[in-house]
């Protein structure tokens, strides 16, 4: 006879609920294991994204700047009679040429015109001394377009206190590194003197820059281009640094290598400057997933083996329905279909508690100085974990019914109704 959906489905479901603590059991088997999954990848991913955000939201994906070295080819070499000999120079010392690129505004103007790329930000870095009565340290002083900073490299994110908004150009403010402050014992909106050589200028404390690198907090400070130009005593064409912001990062290394052959200048591409931190990161991800796929196929052992003894202790019941008629296909199908529906409730209940637990993560308190505007732990909501999850769910459970189905199939009642 031919046996319907809604029958077979019936059918299930009383096979179902007739076992209900093993019906429970095989379902939370599938709940932890889901839940567990969402969990873990929400949090590494979560930790993985802002490890990645602290390092790559602040390297630009080109970096030009003009690095004092040696200079390749030596006068000797120009000359007819020495030019195919081996020549030995001994204490070469570098250029005395100044560390400001040349021809930098046309430079800046020639890119921003470039379909490729998506933001050009130059700077100045003057070498300052802080001072504060016989007080000095060392530190140096980033001119920068502080919008532009904002906008392509999330700067904000690093200012623990004051607002970006107040390091207007043509003023004398400074955003101070808080390691900085610390040591010199000074609050926001005071002023503190810096000297770069030529004469000491007072500028006022706007805002703390704190990166989480302590290295960085105690020497570096931000001002606008013109006010850091000024305390340097060069002009306002005087451009040491220009970042550029690509809309593909993949072109970072074939951008470097050609800007570096057509304005003779070193640039530095994103995948240089953070291979060892790259590395890392696929490693992390590496381990994330191949430990959140160990869990899924634990859980998804864990399922058959439920469903099997399941499957087993119904051997009555499969010799009743074959012998009122059900073919083996049916029978077959409606193991099967209690298989699902296991996955199903399962998968629902475990993106339930996947969510949830990853949610009282995420408001849980999390303070660190290495990354001082983090203030719960990081968590990642992706949808597609949550896709992933249930689609998991949902085919273990297909084939963890599927297998001991097919011998429900084949069982002959009459051995069965015999031995009992």
């Amino acid at each position: 006879m031919k046996i319907d959906f809604l029958f077979t489905f019936r059918i299930s479901r009383i096979h179902l609920t007739s076992r209900l603590k093993q019906t429970i059991v095989a379902a939370l088997g599938v709940t932890f294991g889901i839940g567990t999954y969402i969990i873990l990848m929400s949090f590494m991913t979560g930790l993985n994204g802002i490890l990645d955000d602290l390092i790559l939201n602040r390297t630009p994906h080109v970096h030009l700047f003009n690095e004092t070295k040696q200079s390749q080819y030596q006068p000797i070499v120009l000359h007819k009679d020495f030019q195919y000999k081996i020549n030995f120079v001994s204490s070469v010392k570098p250029s005395d040429a100044p560390i400001k690129i040349k021809n930098a505004i046309p430079m800046i103007q020639m890119l921003e015109q470039d379909d490729n790329v998506k933001a050009v930000t130059p700077q100045y870095t003057a070498k300052v001394f802080y001072l504060a009565g016989s007080t000095q340290l060392n530190g140096l002083i980033k001119g920068v377009d502080i919008n532009k900073e904002v906008k392509h490299y999330n700067l904000n994110s690093y200012i623990s206190q004051g607002d970006y908004r107040d390091l207007k150009p043509g003023t004398n403010t400074i955003i101070l590194g808080k390691g900085i402050a610390k040591k010199l014992s000074l609050e926001l909106y005071d002023k503190i003197t810096v000297n770069a050589g030529n004469n000491n200028i007072a500028l006022k404390i706007v805002g703390f820059y704190e990166s989480g690198m302590s290295d960085v907090d105690n020497v570096q400070s931000y001002a606008s281009i013109e006010t850091a130009q000024r305390i340097g005593g060069v002009t306002n064409n005087y451009i040491t640094d220009i970042n550029i912001k690509l809309y593909k990062k993949e072109l970072a290394p074939y951008m470097a290598d050609r800007l570096e052959k057509q304005f003779s200048i070193s640039a530095v591409d994103i995948n240089e400057a953070n291979a060892q931190f790259d590395t890392g990161t696929g490693i992390r991800n590496l381990i994330s997933y191949a430990v959140s796929i160990t869990l899924l196929i634990v859980a998804g052992f864990g399922i058959y083996n439920i469903l099997n003894m399941f499957i087993y202790e119904k051997m009555d019941d499969i010799a009743i329905l074959k012998a009122t008629g059900f073919s083996g296909k049916d029978v077959q199908r409606i193991f099967i279909l209690q298989a699902m529906l296991i996955g199903l409730v399962g998968g629902i209940l475990g993106l339930i508690l996947g969510y949830g637990v990853s949610y009282l993560i995420s408001i849980s308190p999390f303070e660190t100085e290495a990354m001082p505007n983090l203030k719960t732990f990081p968590v990642n909501f992706n949808p597609m974990f949550y896709v992933g999850g249930m689609a998991f769910a949902l085919v273990s459970t297909f084939f963890a019914g599927y297998l001991p189905a097919r011998k429900a199939k084949n069982i002959d009642p009459v051995e069965i109704i015999r031995g009992k």
